[in-house]
């Protein structure tokens, strides 16, 4: 018994099997093909097989992969895997993009925005360098616009002492009222009065204190919608740039003077014993600078520190007001001023361009400490 076998695929001629059609109906396809109009517009046919699945009819004709017969011409499936990952690598792309695209405005609006974008990308460093322009651009330098942006970040302190009162002045830093000062304006406080520029007055609680930088933090109580001081970079100071400062001279609130840097890391050696108090209550803290005493004697217990020179005028009462940048940034906290004279009452001293600031850089990295009420 012989069986008869056709190959998948083979044409089935009419008259017989295992014959291949008719020579005359094959040039008579040709033929057609060849007299079949072409559109010039139409596009060229790819030079490849298309990568899906395609049904071959009856009588298909020419191209790579016609199998005839009516089957079905199946192609390879991608692998799974590598489309997977290549899919996965595309998807990553879009969250980096982002984030670069963040990255790149938070550079360019400053402080603010950088802070923003550290809380999206869970980092916990925003670079130093970032500032921002708290007073328009085309109006940088200008002493009238940096004290209308900045006059409402600082306040005046009275603070009431077993032998007598001090008066000195703070930056607001939150705008739920925690203020920075000097620690000599509110050590050995008994209670701590705070008036705003608008004339608002707060009774205040020390925080915490670091008497190693004449530094302390102090809470305005039941204080809201108060504006927070921009705190800059005075890592970015250079001898010559201008600075304003802001303060309380002598109780006189929103008092404002301008200058120059006119030194940077200067060594100011001060008192970090309470006791030596405010000589006379006029705000005028003693210190020390170049082995000699200024403004009273400083005791044995003292601290170190370098300071921002500075010869915007610093008179007693200023301690703990800003020294602002050009932009509007709070670059230091006014901490000493030198006095002509060597009398004990240094409220009979006026400013003679000789001043000092703390830099706000060490404010910035002792604020953590500060908050968390260490008292030092």
């Amino acid at each position: 018994m012989t069986e008869s076998i056709r190959r998948s695929g083979e044409y089935e001629h009419p008259q017989g099997d295992g014959q291949a059609p008719a020579a005359d109906s094959v040039q008579s396809a040709d033929q057609q093909r060849a007299s079949a109009p072409v559109n010039p517009e139409w596009p060229p046919p790819p030079p490849y097989i298309p990568a899906q699945p395609f049904a071959a009819g009856p009588g298909a004709h020419g191209g790579q992969g016609a199998t005839g017969g009516g089957g079905t011409a199946v192609f390879p499936a991608v692998p799974a895997g590598p489309s997977h990952a290549s899919g996965s690598r595309k998807r990553a792309r879009g969250p980096l993009a982002l984030l670069a695209a963040v990255a790149i405005a938070s550079a360019v609006v400053g402080g603010g925005t950088a802070f923003a974008f550290q809380e999206l990308t869970g980092t916990d460093t925003v670079a130093s360098s970032t500032t921002t322009n708290v007073v328009a651009s085309s109006q940088r330098g200008s002493i009238a616009a940096i004290a209308k942006a900045v006059t409402p970040s600082v306040v005046e302190i009275n603070a009431t002492l077993d032998n007598g009162t001090s008066t000195g002045s703070g930056v607001v830093v939150t705008s739920d009222g925690e203020v920075v000062t000097n620690n000599h304006v509110i050590a050995g406080a008994s209670s701590i009065k705070v008036r705003t520029s608008d004339g608002t007055s707060y009774t205040a609680q020390v925080v915490g204190t670091d008497s190693s930088k004449d530094l302390a933090l102090i809470k305005l109580r039941d204080a809201s919608g108060l504006k927070a001081a921009v705190l800059g970079d005075s890592d970015g100071l250079t001898v010559g740039d201008q600075v304003v400062a802001i303060g309380s001279p002598e109780g006189l609130t929103g008092t404002v003077t301008s200058g120059i840097v006119s030194a940077l890391h200067r060594d100011v050696t001060v008192s970090t014993n309470e006791n030596q108090g405010q000589q006379g209550g006029g705000g005028g803290w003693p210190f020390q600078f170049g082995g000699r005493q200024f403004n009273g004697d400083t005791g044995s217990s003292t601290t170190t520190y370098q300071a921002i020179q500075t010869d915007a005028s610093l008179n007693p009462g200023n301690s703990g007001g800003a020294l602002i940048d050009a932009s509007g940034n709070i670059v230091g906290i006014n901490s000493a001023m030198y006095s002509a004279t060597q009398a004990s009452d240094s409220s009979s001293a006026g400013s003679v361009g000789l001043g000092f600031a703390i830099p706000i850089n060490t404010v910035n990295s002792d604020l953590a400490t500060l908050r968390s009420g260490s008292q030092s």
